[in-house]
């Protein structure tokens, strides 16, 4: 060809099969990473559409008093908008003590006894996570912030992240796979298939099982707050003490049924979806209690 680079067929031929050799390579390596993410990225607690349940099942039931409060400070349902925060910021330096403490879980062994159980909530163990010393802190560090001392701008800058943890931890304590065993990190080295694809015993219980539902937040948080109404006075009269020996109970039978399931999904689905949203019913009731309390 005049004016320009002379190709022989021979030498397309070969381009050819080296642009292949390498398409074919980095697909593998693609494939390579994904299968490896699936069992070595960090599990997120109930996943951004639970605790985005969460947040508005407590929206639903805040007193005029808080709403107002928990509204002016994140801004109109900024509770439900900001549910997710705490999750998001882990790929990030900030806050890097709440992924370098525990903040999000608090694992026990396996075969405790209910006073033992108990015991953490006021002892903080020294393994096994920081949950229940975290949000305790967080929760006395809003209380103690006098807002008439303060403009609202000010006490925006000195509370707004404390609440972010406060509605996404309280939500946490009600995930079974954050009150689950330290031996295999709260689920996560528990592998399982999931509709045939790899996944973990802590995502399925995070994730898998809300989005089998099928259903946006708003029409989940609906769906439980109608079903599971009629417990609204029995779990606000529970104690925090009586709640986590009712949550590790359940962390005990899902590890129970993990011997004898029989790998069906759907069976699976069938089994735990119920307990599932009870679970988030029972968080969005007691993070509304608690929000109350703390602005009344």
């Amino acid at each position: 060809m005049r004016g320009g680079l002379r190709i022989s067929k021979k030498s397309s031929k070969f381009a050819a099969q080296l642009n292949l050799t390498h398409m074919k390579r980095t697909i593998s390596l693609i494939l390579l990473c994904a299968c490896a993410c699936v069992y070595s990225l960090p599990a997120f607690s109930w996943g951004q559409e639970g605790h985005r349940i969460i947040a508005k099942i407590a929206y639903d039931h805040l007193n005029k008093k808080a709403k107002k409060q928990v509204d002016a400070v994140l801004g109109t349902r900024g509770i439900i908008y900001w549910a997710n925060w705490p999750d998001e910021i882990k790929s990030d330096t900030i806050y890097k003590q709440s992924i370098k403490d525990g903040w999000h879980f608090q694992d026990f062994n396996g075969g405790m006894t209910d006073s033992a159980v108990v015991a953490a909530l006021t002892d903080y163990p020294k393994e096994g996570g920081n949950l229940f010393r975290a949000l305790d802190s967080l929760v006395n560090r809003l209380q103690n912030t006098d807002r008439s001392q303060l403009s609202l701008t000010e006490y925006r800058a000195q509370t707004d992240h404390v609440l972010r943890f406060i509605v996404h931890l309280s939500g946490d304590r009600y995930c079974p796979m954050h009150v689950a065993h330290m031996d295999d990190r709260g689920g996560n080295d528990v592998k399982m298939q999931w509709f045939g694809r790899n996944t973990r015993l802590h995502t399925v219980w995070d994730t898998n099982l809300i989005e089998s539902q099928g259903y946006s937040y708003t029409e989940y948080a609906q769906m439980i707050e109608d079903s599971f109404g009629w417990e609204r006075s029995f779990i606000e009269q529970m104690t925090d003490a009586e709640l986590l020996v009712r949550t590790y109970h359940l962390t005990s039978d899902i590890y129970a049924y993990q011997q004898t399931w029989d790998g069906n999904t759907y069976h699976y689905i069938y089994r735990w979806h119920r307990p599932m949203e009870e679970q988030l019913y029972i968080a969005g009731i007691r993070l509304a209690q608690l929000l109350n309390s703390i602005y009344q």
